[in-house]
């Protein structure tokens, strides 16, 4: 799941449309528990649906919701699970973080826990060069979702990929496969763009030196790169690929950690910065941070006062009207006004009290 697959879910409007999440286990014996867990959820569902409509009103969505439920082999499930049901849609989500146990009957589908998680997981996209085919991936830490629909898998039917190149000696045979490979990788590019426009992760390319070689020549996202794996992968499956993508994504990710925390350094002696956790929400709602730093393991529970931008920090999450956590509320705020977020190291923050953006003015 990513932030377009969010998107796509956020704009349902429909009664009912039905949520549950839980979470899941990878491993035995904590995962034989699993089917039970989610067949009761789905029976409470049920329940609450049929306690408002008739049966026949909500056959079609218990139908889908059974189907949905039916196709989840537990074998392969990670750390949490979400399922999206109304008479329209049905979509499955296999998470590689965990999700509370919950059903929710609504109007809309319930996100906010998938964009809080989403928001502190470490999450990048591969894009797998190729001419048969050219794969996208999400990747969490090693691994790695494949996304199918919307443009990928790609393949190269032109001269020069599935077709043949022209056998004329007045043509340069070399020169013209390769700007038959620039069309392609430049209708690649355009197929990553809406996926990369809702969730700008950092970008992993994979493939032979040409192919990158282009891809970096006709993409505007070539700023987006941030680790490169050479040599043919075509058939390599994502179970593998993570494995070798993920360090190089982490080695860089950590470069660009120590980089936001120069950047930081810089910004307090130009005085463009802000510490605290109060400063920062304020200056996060008026759309004024260019990057936030955050140490990995904060969390906090606040009130917020009438006027919207003041907090007062309590310590009890289950107090009324008090936000569970208003540091993800602030990861949310200022990756939606367009701001960058990094995560440091706990402890790496003392002197802005765990939390600091950089502000644009």
């Amino acid at each position: 799941m990513n932030r377009h697959d969010i998107r796509l879910l956020q704009a349902v409007r429909l009664y009912p449309s039905v949520t549950i999440t839980s979470p899941t286990h990878r491993t035995t014996p904590d995962n034989k528990q699993d089917p039970i867990r989610v067949r009761n959820l789905v029976t409470e569902a049920t329940n609450r649906l049929l306690a408002e409509f008739s049966r026949r009103d909500v056959e079609p969505l218990l139908s889908r919701l059974e189907a949905l439920v039916n196709d989840i082999d537990y074998r392969y499930t990670l750390d949490g699970l979400a399922l999206f049901v109304n008479r329209d849609i049905g979509r499955q989500f296999i998470l590689p973080f965990t999700l509370p146990e919950r059903v929710v009957v609504d109007e809309t589908f319930w996100t906010r826990s998938l964009v809080f998680a989403l928001n502190r997981t470490p999450r990048y996209w591969v894009l797998a060069l190729s001419e048969q085919p050219t794969r996208l991936f999400e990747g969490v830490r090693e691994h790695l979702q494949e996304i199918t629909g919307e443009g990928f898998p790609m393949t190269h039917t032109g001269p020069g990929g599935e077709r043949g190149l022209p056998n004329d000696p007045a043509i340069n045979r070399s020169a013209y496969r390769d700007e038959r490979h620039r069309q392609f990788f430049r209708q690649v590019s355009a197929a990553l763009t809406p996926f990369i426009t809702d969730d700008p992760l950092p970008l992993a390319l994979v493939g032979i030196d040409r192919y990158i070689a282009f891809f970096r020549e006709v993409s505007p996202h070539a700023g987006a790169v941030i680790t490169t794996l050479t040599g043919s992968h075509d058939k390599t499956p994502a179970q593998e690929l993570g494995k070798l993508v993920w360090p190089l994504v982490e080695q860089n990710l950590a470069v660009l950690r120590a980089g936001a925390l120069k950047e930081l350094e810089a910004a307090v002696g130009a005085q463009k910065y802000a510490s605290t956790i109060g400063e920062v929400w304020r200056f996060a709602h008026e759309g004024r941070v260019s990057v936030l730093l955050v140490e990995e393991n904060y969390h906090q529970p606040a009130r917020i006062a009438a006027d919207g931008v003041t907090l007062t920090l309590v310590d009890d999450p289950t107090l009324p009207d008090v936000v569970d956590d208003a540091v993800d509320e602030i990861i949310s705020l200022v990756l939606e006004k367009g701001g960058r977020v990094v995560f440091v190291d706990d402890g790496a923050l003392p002197q802005h009290q765990r939390i600091a953006v950089i502000l644009r003015y």
